[in-house]
């Protein structure tokens, strides 16, 4: 009998390291891959389409659920997006908060990244220390938007209110005494300002304990040197972004290089590869991790000396203050409008894009000068790397693949939009 040399193997959409609903149908000879095809589709986001139907402020917490890891991040985009074809000026402090809860979020997406990363190459305590960071880092997003994970915090013309003067503390409950509870609440005594110090004079150490996990772990290594390597010049024809583009030696951040709100004025380092293999990748992000909490400790300095308004006064465009709203008859109109009708955006299109912790995130925005947008286009970083995996994957071992899906940080609200 003629023997079979090719067979067929479906990984996923269900499969634990698949990050989101991937269906890669993978051609293997033996256990070794030939060819690698990722079905997508089975999401139906639908948030491009959606948009047109909502006024440009409701699609605002569309943009959160894109990737569900890189929230504010994603508002970020759309919001200068709007910003360019309004036109507005956004207040400086605005502009500094907006950065320092962007590198907030860079945190959260590359310690997701790395305790799942780890956890899906075999590494089961790197998730438990990541997650223990996260916690902090939710409680920021919560102290000042309300929500731990969706926050619509970024608004066109700033951010939604100032940061707040206390942080919520810990109650005295059956599971903990209230010596426990004044050790949790330690650094919970000032403002947010106060207690995001107090994270950034901690954080590096912490990312030392990460490193200790792993950076010179055999198995590890084994696991990622030499795997899904990419050239430099193939990275580039691939449109390949941010730790994927940087981990094959490509110097190019948009922070740095396309400088939007204050990025200009902040002192950060862009970490590169040399080998552009999976290994290479993860010490880029991790270096990230360093930078990221670097761009959080200036703006922390720089608020702190510097109050002022966090959102334009502009009232076509942003809520008057809730006091005035509900003293004036005035405000009580521009509110009402505002939230029931939206405001209108002149006629013409924007391309918006920042450094998302996955690479290049864009928002190409056609206005009709209505209230809603014409068309909504996003470009999702991950959409480009998936489209990267066949050449990636070829000639690796079937566990590779899970090793070459996690380097690439897929999220797959972004993809299937």
């Amino acid at each position: 009998m003629a023997e079979i040399k090719n067979y067929t193997l479906n990984f996923g959409p269900q499969h634990p390291a698949a990050h989101g609903v991937l269906r890669l149908v993978l051609e293997l000879d033996g256990e070794v891959i030939q060819r690698a095809d990722p079905h997508i589709g089975l999401l139906h986001r639908g948030t491009e389409k959606l948009a047109e139907q909502k006024t440009f402020i409701q699609s605002l917490p569309y943009m959160d659920r894109l990737d569900y890891v890189s929230m504010m991040s994603n508002e970020h985009a759309y919001c200068l997006a709007i910003e360019k074809l309004l036109g507005i000026e956004v207040p400086e402090r605005a502009q500094y908060i907006r950065v320092m809860f962007s590198e907030i979020t860079r945190l959260l997406n590359h310690l997701l990244w790395l305790g799942c990363h780890g956890m899906d190459c075999g590494a089961m305590n790197i998730l438990i220390y990541c997650f223990r960071e996260r916690e902090d880092l939710f409680d920021m997003y919560e102290a000042v938007s309300g929500a731990r994970m969706h926050a619509a915090y970024f608004r066109p013309g700033g951010v939604y209110r100032d940061l707040p003067d206390a942080m919520p503390q810990y109650q005295v409950s059956k599971i903990k005494n209230q010596r426990a509870i004044d050790k949790l609440n330690e650094n919970r005594q000032g403002s947010l300002l106060d207690f995001i110090d107090d994270f950034c004079a901690r954080f590096p150490k912490l990312v030392d304990e990460y490193e200790t996990l792993l950076t010179e772990n055999r198995i590890w290594k084994q696991r990622t040197v030499g795997i899904g390597v990419v050239t430099p010049e193939r990275a580039l024809q691939m449109g390949l972004t941010g730790a994927m583009l940087r981990g094959s030696g490509i110097a190019w951040d948009l922070r740095k290089k396309q400088p939007y709100d204050v990025y200009a004025k902040m002192d950060f380092d862009v970490p590169v590869g040399v080998n552009g293999d999976t290994y290479d990748r993860y010490l880029v992000r991790v270096e990230e991790l360093r930078q990221s909490n670097r761009i959080v400790k200036q703006c922390v300095d720089w608020l702190r000396a510097n109050p002022g308004p966090v959102i334009t006064d502009n009232h076509k465009v942003a809520p008057p203050s809730r006091v005035a709203m509900k003293t004036s008859m005035e405000e009580l109109i521009h509110h009402f409008k505002l939230f029931s009708e939206g405001f209108r955006v002149p006629e013409g299109e924007a391309y918006a894009a920042v450094e998302h912790p996955k690479g290049e995130f864009g928002i190409y925005l056609v206005s009709d000068g209505a209230n809603k947008p014409y068309r909504l286009k996003i470009r999702a970083p991950g959409f480009a790397h998936l489209a990267a995996l066949d050449e990636m994957a070829r000639g690796h071992m079937i566990a590779d693949a899970v090793a070459i899906i996690g380097t690439m940080d897929i999220v797959f609200g972004e993809i299937d939009r």
